[in-house]
């Protein structure tokens, strides 16, 4: 299929009409003040190839139940319904564990009409099971902006399994911003897995590209880590310093290749597969079918161009899922399809991508950790 002509009016977005803004599509609008705004000036480390950072503001609101805004109110209406107290974040503060808690963030939206927003938590956030998820005014749904859309942005976070320790600045999750419409068969993912491997095995596609969950070695080798309760803090912003075993206990191999989820504990396991996500592409993991399992896999859901990918090289980086079960304990056995990738084209390539050259922190990734831990 030929390429559409390029579109003028599209031109500031990037070559394409439609598809995912890259950084440097997005680097042009923040510096045009268009599109997204921030009281603070945006921080260059806030760019990734295929999506932004959001900070959190100066003050969290500690409320008693979750909420959205829907059609007829803003947030700061509902908000003031179910506060119970606030926090200042400026000197960092601890959110505990099983509370809700509201922040505004540092950026506003100020999406003209083709423009819409998709978020998620950073990987380091679901990797550490802190349920992230982004409100707008007027929302029908979290982690979705609607095109058009001119508003303040908040983050609702809760913390499930680590307290953490953040600050004015601190960054959970993160905004794609889409310009159009765009829709990417299984058909056109079929080509592009033909034209670059996608997977370093025989392509599961049907409404997108599965992954499939790795429990499988010899016995006893690690193949996952389980929460412990009762850690100490995590501080979001530091890197490196924590010892893994104080927080986790390492998950081994049995020769079933099979694995009992307990109800309301959390998991961090690895796909089977080995992904490459091409520079000119970006990806977004959604869960499997639920009425095929009681458990929930993912927070963190975004695959950034480049992710696993090295021309010329097979597949090299697994997804890290962040895996919770859900009422009753329920059996996950080796090469279970847990989720699917869904791929959408970027407006343009990214002038640099997921890796080293980004000092990239999951790529060639096995069976890793958030970044908050020293390497395992």
């Amino acid at each position: 299929m030929s390429e559409p002509p390029p579109d003028a009016e599209a031109e500031p977005y990037g070559r394409h009409s439609t598809g995912i803004l890259p950084s440097h599509v997005l680097r042009r609008l923040i510096g045009a003040k268009r599109e997204l705004l921030a009281d603070i000036d945006f921080e260059e480390g806030q760019l990734q190839p295929a999506s932004i950072d959001l900070r959190l503001g100066p003050k969290a609101y500690r409320v008693r139940a979750s909420f959205l805004p829907g059609p007829q109110a803003t947030v700061a209406q509902k908000l003031a319904a179910v506060v119970m107290h606030e926090i200042d974040l400026t000197p960092g503060a601890v959110l505990e564990t099983g509370c809700v808690y509201i922040v505004p963030l540092l950026e506003r939206a100020e999406f003209s009409a083709r423009i819409s927003g998709v978020a998620n938590p950073k990987s380091s956030t679901g990797r550490i099971d802190v349920f992230t998820r982004l409100i707008s005014d007027h929302a029908p749904a979290f982690d979705r902006i609607e095109a058009g859309y001119r508003g303040p942005l908040y983050a609702e976070i809760s913390p499930r399994t680590f307290p953490i320790l953040v600050r004015q600045g601190s960054r959970l999750n993160q905004l794609r911003i889409r310009r159009g419409s765009p829709v990417f068969t299984d058909t056109q993912l079929k080509r592009l897995h033909a034209e670059s491997p996608l997977v370093d095995r025989e392509a599961d596609i049907d409404n997108g590209l599965a992954l499939s969950i790795d429990l499988q070695g010899k016995s006893g080798s690690h193949i996952g880590w389980r929460a412990k309760r009762h850690t100490g803090i995590i501080d979001v912003d530091r890197r490196g310093l924590l010892d893994p075993l104080d927080y986790w206990d390492p998950l081994l191999a049995n020769t079933e290749g099979s694995i009992i989820l307990d109800p309301d504990e959390f998991y961090i396991l690895a796909s089977r597969e080995r992904v490459a996500i091409p520079p000119d592409y970006a990806a977004e993991m959604v869960p499997f079918n639920p009425l095929v399992g009681e458990f929930r896999v993912h927070y963190a859901g975004f695959f950034d161009p480049g992710f696993g990918y090295e021309a010329g090289q097979p597949p090299c980086a697994r997804g890290v899922l962040e895996v919770r079960s859900r009422e009753v304990p329920f059996i996950l056995e080796h090469g279970q399809i847990i989720g699917r990738l869904v791929f959408e084209r970027l407006t343009d390539p990214p002038p640099m991508v997921y890796g080293s050259a980004l000092d990239s922190n999951y790529q060639r990734q096995g069976l890793k950790l958030s970044k908050h831990f020293r390497d395992n």
